[in-house]
């Protein structure tokens, strides 16, 4: 049971997924990549940041360190000079007193080396993690950088794409039916043929028919009186028919 609904909301999740590629608009989601990209660059900076001031942080403990020693180290030799002054001196009291300061220091000094050699370690680790955080900033500058040089081509492209779909709408609809009441021009054609099959095979019947033989007989007819009618009148004018006309030289 488990399974099956673990299976039913993957289904579900890749199904609304796919629903909301289909209708985001690739505009919005480009400037969104673009957005996310450049927070992902300002978190990195930060990281870098810390790196970078941890690096200095430790390399002003290394720099007061080594002051320190300095500093020691001297005060140690001092006081060994000034036991073997007053050793020459015959003050064997304030030479013990010196010695025991130099022993002091000494033993300062060694826990300072100790600190430096420590703090040497972890400059040189710090510093390695400094340059590379700058590395990886720099890499993704540079990245980011192409990302928005590209946003502009990938915007141009898209409205591109845009005319181009509404250009294919545009032809689509040459052959589609406009409306539900307006015909297209290939079904008037077809109408307009249908009507005029229908009346030439209409007028080549009546041809054939009894009633088309007898309206072709009365025509005849009626040529023939006028024919007849039209001799006479040029005989009562005295006119030569067309006939003898033309068999006259």
């Amino acid at each position: 049971m488990f399974r099956l609904a673990r299976r039913i909301g993957r289904y579900l999740t890749a199904a609304l997924t796919g629903k909301f590629e289909e209708a985001a608009d690739p505009k919005v989601q480009l400037e969104q990549a673009i957005a996310e990209g450049q927070e992902q660059h300002r978190r990195l900076r930060e990281q870098a940041a810390n790196v970078i001031a941890n690096q200095k942080q430790t390399e002003l403990r290394l720099n007061r360190a080594m002051e320190e020693l300095e500093k020691v180290t001297g005060s140690a030799r001092q006081a060994l000079l000034m036991a073997d002054e007053a050793t020459k001196n015959g003050d064997g009291k304030r030479a013990d007193d010196y010695t025991r300061a130099a022993e002091a220091f000494a033993s300062k000094l060694v826990g300072i080396e100790q600190e430096v050699e420590g703090l040497k370690a972890l400059h040189l680790q710090t510093t390695e993690a400094a340059d590379k955080a700058k590395a990886a900033v720099a890499q993704n500058a540079a990245a980011l950088q192409k990302r928005l040089a590209e946003r502009q081509k990938l915007l141009s492209q898209l409205d591109q794409a845009k005319m181009q779909e509404q250009m294919n709408k545009a032809m689509e609809t040459l052959s589609e039916t406009v409306g539900h009441d307006v015909p297209t021009v290939e079904e008037v054609r077809r109408k307009i043929e249908e009507r005029y099959a229908r009346a030439a095979g209409a007028a080549e019947l009546h041809g054939e028919s009894v009633e088309g033989r007898m309206v072709e007989v009365e025509q005849a007819q009626l040529d023939s009186e006028a024919k007849a009618r039209l001799s006479q009148i040029r005989s009562q004018l005295g006119l030569a028919g067309p006939q003898e006309g033309a068999a006259s030289p």
